[in-house]
């Protein structure tokens, strides 16, 4: 699959929705902790709370660049909450931009992989042993499983910057239970739970978000299972395109690569600490 430009644009575009989207179900749920969406440039920039994986500036590079003042209000934002700023900029982005993020102090800390592929008309059934079935995201086994997985992270590749309490990514879950076009799945292994994962459908585009298999259950086919259970899901909702993000050279790469995926482009993770705090 060739990544172009508009398609590598399209991808971003569900990227920043998606954040925007947790931020809004965030606020809702806890209007005081003080959650921001800010447009920036064709993309968003969000705080959902202390320490979240959706703090972050996404989409940027595929429309009009940021106005400088608006890259200062964002920065203050995130200050203001003692938090750094973290920006995922895509390699097809407007060049210029990292190296203006460069001139104001960002570090470049880790790089992640987004992969795709055009949903075909038939996907094959899961393999023997391994049933999928969808759930609701409040599902108590499902937020087990999650943050299980989560909590036992894949150690192959390049290791990731960054890593979060469990009680974080429950939370962060459950704030995306809200999210329209999320949907959840359960696998179950010879009869044990063995797995969770999750897909959001936006404008033709399945994000595939939110796998994780627990670790007793690891190298037998689950992850194959999640996958193409929701490539099925997404293929028969009408989707066109399936993403999915990876580590470099983990192995839900290698897996995702195995289910005919392709490698499209990779994004820049850039951090600027927010003044007065430890580099992290």
């Amino acid at each position: 699959m060739f990544a172009s430009i508009a398609l590598a644009a399209r991808i971003e575009a569900a990227e920043s929705r998606l954040m925007t989207e947790i931020a809004g179900a965030a606020a809702r749920r806890r209007p005081r902790d003080g959650v921001f969406v800010l447009e920036v440039g064709g993309g968003s920039a969000t705080w959902v709370g202390e320490g979240s994986p959706a703090n972050k500036v996404a989409g940027l590079g595929f429309a009009a660049a940021p106005a400088e003042a608006l890259i200062d209000v964002v920065e203050q934002a995130f200050a203001a909450r003692r938090s750094p700023v973290q920006v995922e900029l895509s390699c097809l982005a407007e060049s210029s931009l990292a190296a203006s993020f460069t001139r104001r102090g960002y570090l470049l800390v880790n790089f992640e992989n987004v992969l795709g592929q055009a949903l075909p008309a038939g996907v094959p059934p899961p393999p023997p042993g391994i049933e999928i079935r969808d759930c609701r995201a409040a599902d108590r086994a499902w937020l087990d499983a999650i943050t299980t997985g989560f909590a036992h992270p894949d150690v192959e590749g390049v290791p990731s910057h960054e890593s979060f309490p469990r009680e974080l990514v429950e939370r962060t879950l459950l704030d995306m239970a809200s999210v329209p076009g999320l949907r959840h799945q359960l696998a179950w292994r010879n009869g044990e739970l063995a797995g969770a994962g999750s897909m959001r459908l936006w404008d033709g585009v399945a994000q595939l978000c939110g796998a994780a298999t627990l670790p007793q259950h690891r190298r037998q086919g689950v992850q194959t299972a999640l996958t193409l259970a929701r490539l099925r899901a997404a293929a028969e909702a009408g989707c066109e395109l399936a993403v999915v993000t990876t580590q470099p050279a983990s192995r839900s790469q290698q897996n995702a690569q195995r289910q005919g995926f392709s490698l499209l482009y990779t994004r820049a993770i850039l951090v600027r600490e927010a003044p007065g705090t430890e580099p992290r």
